[in-house]
C-alpha cells in the first residue's frame, strides 16, 4: 500500500521546537497550501495542513524558517487520537515529514531579492 503526499506551501507561523522526554526534536508546523481555482469572490481558498517534523528536519526548520517562509515536504497522512481534559475523544489527521526542502523566504524578503 502507497501512502505518500507531497505538499508545498507557506508557514502559518513561526515553527517551535520541543523535544520528547526521549530526546527526540519535534516541530508542529501548519502549512497554507492555496487552492488551485477561484471561489465565488474571485479570491484563492486555502487549505491548512498540520504537518509534524522530527529530528533534524525539526531543528533546521526552526533554525532557518519564519511565518511566510515556504516548504516542500514529501511525507506520509497519519491519524492518532487522544482524550482532551473535558474527556472528549479528539481525532487528529496530519502529515509526518520524511523530508523538508526549503524553497524560498516570506513574501518581503522574495520582494527585496528579485529587486536588488
Amino acid at each position: 500500500m502507497l501512502n505518500q503526499v507531497t505538499l508545498v506551501g507557506r508557514l502559518t507561523k513561526n515553527p517551535e521546537l520541543r523535544y520528547t522526554m526521549e530526546g527526540k526534536a519535534v516541530s508542529n508546523v501548519t502549512l497554507a497550501l492555496n487552492r488551485q481555482y477561484k471561489n465565488s469572490s474571485g479570491e484563492y481558498d486555502a487549505d491548512f495542513v498540520l504537518c509534524t517534523l522530527w529530528n533534524k528536519a525539526a531543528e533546521n526548520t526552526v533554525k532557518y524558517c519564519s511565518k511566510g517562509s515556504i516548504l516542500g515536504l514529501v511525507g506520509k497522512i497519519q491519524t492518532r487520537n487522544y482524550e482532551n481534559q473535558e474527556g472528549k475523544r479528539v481525532y487528529v489527521t496530519e502529515v509526518v515529514a520524511n523530508s523538508v526542502q526549503f524553497l524560498g523566504g516570506k513574501p518581503s524578503e522574495d520582494r527585496e531579492l528579485h529587486t536588488s
